[in-house]
This record gives C-alpha cells, sequence and structure tokens, in this order.
C-alpha cells in the first residue's frame, strides 16, 4: 500500500471512525457514561503522552536531516506557545458567542455549536497533518501516531456531542456536522503530504510541532478534568490508565519494529 493510501487510511481512523465510536458510546445508559468516559480520558492521556516522549519525539531528533537537537527543543517550545494561543483564540470567540446567544431567542441551533464546530475541523485539519508528517518519516511511526489520535479524538468527540445537543442540534444532525468536521483529519492528512513530500527536511521539525500538540492536549485539555476525582481511589485508577495508555505505545511501537 502506498504511503498516500496508508494516510488516507489512518487519517479516517483518526477521525471517523473516532465520530463513529463517540457516536455509539452515546447510545450507552447516562450511568455508563458518567463511569466510562473519566477512564477513556485517563487512558488517552497516557497514550498522548507515550506517543509524544516514545516514539514521536525519537524520530524527530534523530531523523537525518536533524542537524542539531537544540532545534527540535525550540520547535517543541515555539509548538507549545503555538497551540496556547490557538486555544485562547478559540476560547475569546466561544466567550463572546456566548454573549451574542445571551441576546438571541427563538434560535434552534446556538453559535456556540459552530463555534465548537470550526475549532474541532481545525484540530482534524492539525491531526491530518500530524499523521501525515509521522508516515512519511516512517510507517510504524504514522500508525502508533494514528492510534494515539484516535484514543484522545474519542472522548474529544463525545464532549462535542453534548455541547452540539445542548446548543439546540438534534442528533441526527449533531452526527451529520461531527462526521463532516472529521473529514478535515484526511484533507490534513492529503495535504501535507503533497506540501511535505518534497520538503523532507522540515519533517522533523513537523514532528517536534505534533509532539508538543500531543503534549499540550494530554497536559493542558485532558489532565485538568482529571483533577476534579481528586479521591486516592480515583487518583490510583487515573494513574494506571495514564500508565496503561503510555504502554500501549511502547508495545505496539515495539512490536511494530
Amino acid at each position: 500500500m502506498s504511503t498516500l493510501a496508508l494516510i488516507v487510511l489512518f487519517s479516517l481512523l483518526g477521525g471517523v471512525l473516532s465520530v463513529l465510536a463517540a457516536s455509539t458510546f452515546l447510545l450507552a445508559p447516562d450511568r455508563w457514561r458518567t463511569r466510562l468516559l473519566p477512564h477513556l480520558v485517563s487512558f488517552a492521556v497516557g497514550s498522548m503522552l507515550g506517543a509524544a516522549f516514545l516514539a514521536v519525539l525519537p524520530h524527530a531528533i534523530l531523523n537525518p536531516y536533524t542537524r542539531d537537537i537544540h532545534s527540535i527543543g525550540y520547535a517543541v517550545l515555539g509548538g507549545l506557545l503555538l497551540f496556547f494561543l490557538l486555544e485562547k483564540l478559540i476560547l475569546w470567540r466561544h466567550h463572546h458567542a456566548h454573549e451574542g446567544h445571551d441576546h438571541e431567542h427563538g434560535c434552534k441551533e446556538g453559535p456556540a455549536g459552530y463555534l465548537i464546530l470550526a475549532g474541532d475541523s481545525l484540530h482534524n485539519f492539525i491531526d491530518g497533518i500530524v499523521i501525515a508528517a509521522a508516515f512519511l518519516s516512517d510507517t510504524h511511526l504514522g500508525v502508533v501516531t494514528a492510534l494515539a489520535v484516535a484514543t484522545h479524538e474519542i472522548p474529544q468527540e463525545v464532549g462535542d456531542f453534548a455541547v452540539l445537543l445542548a446548543s439546540g442540534f438534534s442528533r441526527s444532525r449533531a452526527f451529520l456536522f461531527n462526521m463532516l468536521s472529521s473529514l478535515a483529519t484526511v484533507v490534513g492528512g492529503v495535504l501535507a503530504y503533497f506540501m511535505l513530500a518534497n520538503l523532507q527536511p522540515i519533517i522533523p521539525y513537523v514532528l517536534a510541532v505534533a509532539a508538543a500538540s500531543f503534549v499540550y492536549i494530554a497536559v493542558a485539555d485532558l489532565m485538568p478534568g482529571l483533577h476534579k476525582r481528586a479521591q486516592p481511589r480515583a487518583a490510583l485508577q487515573q494513574l494506571v490508565l495514564i500508565v496503561a495508555g503510555a504502554a500501549t505505545i511502547h508495545f505496539a511501537h515495539a512490536a511494530m519494529h
């Protein structure tokens, strides 16, 4: 199978199949979702951190086009700041959308839902670029990266569905729009393939930014939610699942090599 075909296939895995899994998850009884979602988030934290530190960053550092290891560090730092600014922009727009929504009456589908879809589409587009860069560096790295993307997309999509439903979307429209948003992963992957195929020297730096995105999502987006459950038993469960997520990435990467 060609590299482009693998990128398309695994971009679909990271995007469309995650939406399907999340929509199926929503069919479960409320008490099951309440119990299972924190466990999914904990596992996703581990898989994202595992992918960043055990797979993506080592490949960026050891890439033959990497001339200076410090440049990889600068790329990671720049990536963290970039995702911080992007999240600030989305939160700012979301805040203003809610202010506008407070003055609207009779609107079936509030602007917050559409802003979630816009932000999710951008996020999925970046995921596609990350997956493509990983496959262009190493096929095994591409598979592991797509796996990490999928594990964090499922709980995120569950949250997106909840916001869309709360914004007035019907279940069918929420599913349709989320599915369309997930196709941005494929678009990002295909565009990145054609752009990066002839720009091999920048791939290690794209990988470094990808590692930064994984770390940022895990630490800034997912972990704060875990701290809401402060009981020792809950903390132990979270730690075990985080380690399990990282171990999954480690063994998947080792098995493919």
